[in-house]
């Protein structure tokens, strides 16, 4: 089939930002992204956009944890290979996370998410186990790719923790090479987009048409005008322009406010609200991950420092190391300064929400 000429595209890319641009807010958004720097400098980062706190806490995992994948009956089950540092959410579930290898795991809210009917010849995963379940098993994006493509699970959803709705999500992934995979259930069928192209994912629409409008934006381009309000697709616009024209540095401190002032510039405002949309989400949290030095950075909207975990200096090994918790309090209120590893205590792991 012959490919759709660069006007075309463009025209269609526009008809189609005009559709998401009358479209009804989102509640939930999120935004996550990978910088590609000099030195072998990779990045990524992530915001957590919600109307509520999301319960969030840090963990450390070590190697040799028995997994359950919370499914019923018939679950996968494994043992991890791979130390990880996460982020929860409710302590129920893992959304965003670094492990040993340098490779990192993040779930975003998307509606029109559609998951396959849980087969009983095939083992199931939770939903909130997703993310965990890729840090346990990958060193880098292609060995998961090649191993997810083949579908050796049926992810299952349930709801929201409080809320009459099931829980609809997409999986990003990065590693320290920069390689990226987005991965999306649409109509109860698996999507993979692999590269390191795909260095920006937000929300709504799906991905392949949020795409299309990056290739509008590109031949407007950033210098001249780019689209300003919270929902997805125009953070997607912001942040796929900000990730590749902020500079290129050898230098890890400016690498690491570089990207986290691109991901800042895509967050909501704390507490926003207008009389027509009452339940916008904020930013609750951002996170920038060191693929690199292995390092794991935390940003709270309402605390004044950011922190980080230091992956290299924990015990993550299986004979010796130890489930550990940060615990960051109601909304991330609880204030950390520097390294943080000093101040994680033992903990017995959660459970993931199941069916």
């Amino acid at each position: 089939m012959p490919r759709p000429s660069s006007s075309r595209r463009i025209v269609l890319a526009a008809a189609l930002a005009l559709t998401v641009a009358f479209a009804p807010p989102l509640v939930e958004a999120c935004t996550r992204l990978v910088y590609h720097g000099v030195a072998d400098q990779i990045v990524t980062a992530r915001s957590m956009d919600w109307k509520t706190d999301v319960g969030t806490n840090l963990w450390v995992f070590p190697r040799g944890m028995q997994r359950n994948g919370e499914a019923g009956p018939n679950s996968i089950n494994w043992t991890s290979r791979y130390g990880s540092v996460i982020a929860s959410g409710y302590d129920i579930s893992t959304t965003d996370g670094l492990n040993e290898a340098g490779l990192s795991a993040s779930v975003l809210w998307l509606v029109e998410s559609s998951y396959p009917e849980h087969d009983s010849d095939k083992p199931g995963l939770t939903i909130a186990a997703w993310a965990q379940y890729v840090l346990d098993n990958f060193a880098t994006v292609a060995e998961a790719v090649a191993y997810l493509s083949t579908e050796p699970f049926t992810l299952i959803s349930d709801n929201v923790p409080g809320e009459d709705r099931l829980a609809t999500l997409h999986l990003a992934m990065s590693d320290a090479t920069g390689d990226s995979a987005i991965i999306e259930y649409i109509d109860g069928k698996q999507v993979i987009h692999h590269g390191r192209q795909y260095q920006v994912m937000t929300n709504s629409p799906t991905f392949d048409k949020q795409l299309a409008m990056e290739e509008y934006w590109k031949d407007i381009g950033g210098t001249i005008v780019l689209p300003g309000t919270n929902r997805a697709a125009d953070r997607f616009a912001r942040a796929s322009f900000y990730v590749n024209a902020v500079p290129k540095t050898d230098n890890p401190l400016e690498t690491i406010a570089s990207v986290f002032s691109v991901i800042r510039n895509v967050s909501v405002p704390y507490g926003l609200t207008t009389p027509d949309q009452p339940n916008i989400s904020s930013t609750r949290w951002r996170t920038v991950t060191d693929h690199k030095r292995k390092r794991y950075f935390f940003e709270s909207a309402l605390t004044p420092n950011i922190f980080w975990v230091d992956l290299d200096k924990l015990d993550l090994s299986e004979q010796t190391g130890k489930v550990m918790k940060l615990d960051l309090g109601a909304n991330q209120k609880n204030i950390y300064s520097g390294m943080a590893n000093d101040a994680f205590r033992e903990s017995a792991p959660f459970r993931f929400l199941g069916v």
